[in-house]
């Protein structure tokens, strides 16, 4: 089964964001270098892209955890700094380089109708993933075990999440409305249009995602009123489609309809009665949190894209009293609080001044009556994203779209101009083309480290799933994990690696090999310290060593083991101190000492950050009647 559809495909999304980007920038060197010119065209968002890359570089010095800062959290990437860069330099890619963004639209418009025919037969219950990856034409490959969701409840492709698809599928429902428009005369693509909007808007209303429906809504109404008051263009055909889609609208929004669809939108994860808290009131206190962060961090925040260990700093009680209470957050889920609580004010400021700036831009062409259909559309399919980011955040594809569509219109501007408003001849050509061929090199260096960084997510890939509850295997799961180490120095890779050296210690000593045990407790305790050494404030590493030390206290029976865990423990409540799981693994390793009094304070303190947890509630009673007898 799969565990987790929201990461599956981000890793090899951003990696092919990389390709591209490295290869734009070979290829614009190489043009460069034959035409002895340096190419770069100036925009209006220079400045902005300025201020805001510098607050990420900021960020990215104080951040509590470098290498996430750098890289982005692993398993979405999108975020990091590496990333950031990767899309101002597609932006000026784009802009700096003559581009038939026409067609490149158009490419887009196909990629969506794919993703389309790819995730519809999961809505009607057999999913094309489970068909080839699994050999079986059904949804039962996704796993209701973890937080994964059911194609046929909510739509999510190969997007790996209902709300991405449908922030995805906002923009190209605008970006098709301008092939519409254009193609009006052409009855043939009017009605391929047609039938892609269609087909486009009923899968945004099978992903259940309102932040995309609203999204959609606001474009269709701002396309409404440009025409029918500003614009004098008479294009009856236009306007019909448009009642048409706004007919569908409040035909499907109605109260039966929003009650059958939208409601209880998360699924339920649990066997039990537990009720499922609605998503929105999850946000409401996640985002809380974010604005905590902020207010503690004010100017660089806790660093690019580190929410996820941020977040437990100032964690709210009333998280515990959700559905979702045992969840790792590693966003806000709202890009601008996200920005807030990761790179501060600063950072927040400089990524609303480079949307603003844009608007504003686009504004004042309006204003100078240079429009057209094609920056309208382009402009609503814009501001789409900055809806749904609101109620969610940007992911690899969307943000790809962030940073091109600004790209796409201000291209329109004229043709690309060199810096300084002319040609810099470059006199010294050998010594330019030293330069250059260094240049190559580190790209083609850069293309090498890109297929190392797939083979080690490939083989961490294949170790995750040997630990897989129904395989169980550690001994391939260390193997594939110390396979990734060693291809890439990641600390991820390092600590699953740390992990399973530890679960296999325990089990070669149940079966009486304890020379072999004591070597991996010895190579577990290495690589957890390592991991700790490069991120001390993060808790996730933390974690790790506190389950490593009670499986070398079961493997060598040493109560040391069992006092280092309680070490880590207590680090790790000083950075997450409103965790319950916390307290009750205090407990429980007091209680195995014969602690019983500080057992059962911290047990105490467990049940009063999260009244409703049973398991600690049931340990309170047996350690009550271990006491009382």
């Amino acid at each position: 089964m799969f565990p987790n559809t929201s990461e599956l495909f981000e890793f090899n999304k951003m990696l092919f964001i990389y390709l591209i980007t490295v290869l734009i920038v070979f290829f614009w060197l190489l043009k460069m270098i034959l035409s002895k010119k340096f190419i770069f065209k100036k925009t209006p968002l220079d400045l902005p892209l300025l201020l805001f890359f510098a607050s990420q570089i900021l960020s990215t010095i104080f951040s509590i955890d470098r290498h996430t800062s750098l890289f982005g959290y692993y398993g979405r990437f999108n975020g990091g700094l590496y990333s950031i860069i990767s899309y101002i330099i597609l932006f000026y890619g784009f802009v700096s380089n003559r581009l038939n963004y026409k067609k490149i639209l158009k490419t887009s418009l196909i990629g969506s109708l794919l993703v389309i025919v790819w995730g519809l037969p999961g809505k009607f219950g057999h999913d094309l993933t489970c068909l080839v990856f699994m050999r079986r034409f059904d949804n039962l490959c996704w796993s209701t075990a973890t937080n994964v969701f059911n194609p046929a409840e909510r739509m999510f492709s190969t997007l790996g999440q209902p709300n991405w698809l449908g922030a995805y599928l906002a923009i190209n429902f605008f970006i098709g409305i301008y092939f519409l428009v254009e193609n009006r005369t052409n009855t043939k693509y009017l009605i391929l249009n047609t039938l892609y909007l269609v087909l486009n808007f009923f899968c945004i209303l099978f992903t259940r995602s309102r932040s995309s429906l609203v999204a959609v809504v606001f474009g269709i109404l701002a396309l409404v009123v440009y025409y029918f008051y500003l614009n004098k263009i008479r294009v009856k055909r236009l306007y019909l489609i448009i009642v048409f889609f706004i007919l569908i609208i409040f035909g499907f929004i109605n109260k039966d309809w929003i009650i059958k669809q939208y409601n209880n939108i998360a699924i339920k994860q649990y066997n039990n009665t537990s009720s499922v808290t609605e998503s929105l009131d999850i946000r409401k206190i996640v985002w809380k949190g974010a604005i905590d962060l902020g207010l503690k961090y004010p100017l660089f925040g806790t660093g690019v894209e580190t929410f996820a260990y941020s977040y437990y700093f100032v964690r709210p009680k009333e998280h515990n009293l959700t559905s979702e209470w045992d969840y790792l957050y590693n966003k806000a889920h709202n890009e601008y609080l996200n920005y807030l609580a990761t790179t501060g004010f600063i950072g927040l400021g400089t990524y609303l001044f480079l949307i603003f700036n844009f608007q504003f831009s686009i504004f004042s062409q309006f204003l100078k009556n240079n429009f057209s259909i094609f920056k309208l559309c382009l402009l609503i399919a814009y501001v789409t994203i900055l809806i749904t980011n609101f109620f969610g955040f940007s992911t690899t594809t969307i943000n790809l779209y962030f940073y091109l569509i600004p790209a796409f219109i201000l291209s329109l501007r004229g043709p690309p101009r060199l810096s300084g408003d002319k040609a810099i001849s470059l006199n010294d050509l050998n010594l330019f083309q030293w330069l250059s061929f260094f240049l190559l090199s580190s790209i083609l260096y850069l293309l090498f480290s890109i297929t190392i960084y797939w083979l080690a997510d490939t083989n961490y890939a294949k170790g995750l799933n040997y630990l897989n509850p129904s395989v169980n295997d550690y001994q391939k799961a260390t193997y594939y994990f110390d396979t990734a180490y060693h291809l890439r120095q990641e600390p991820v890779y390092e600590d699953k690696l740390s992990s399973s050296l530890a679960y296999l210690a325990a089990l070669f000593a149940y079966q009486k090999d304890n020379k072999v045990a004591n070597d991996l407790i010895t190579a577990s305790k290495i690589y957890n310290d390592n991991t700790l050494k490069q991120s001390p404030l993060n808790i996730l590493y933390w974690k790790t060593k506190i389950k490593n030390q009670l499986l070398f206290y079961q493997a060598n029976l040493d109560k040391k083991e069992l006092e280092k865990g309680i070490d880590a423990l207590n680090q790790a409540v000083k950075l997450s101190p409103n965790d319950p799981k916390l307290f009750y693994y205090l407990s429980f390793f007091y209680q195995t000492l014969g602690r019983d009094d500080q057992a059962l304070k911290n047990i105490n303190k467990s049940i009063e950050l999260k009244p409703n947890y049973q398991e600690a509630i049931d340990f309170k009673a047996e350690l009550l009647k271990k006491i009382k007898e």
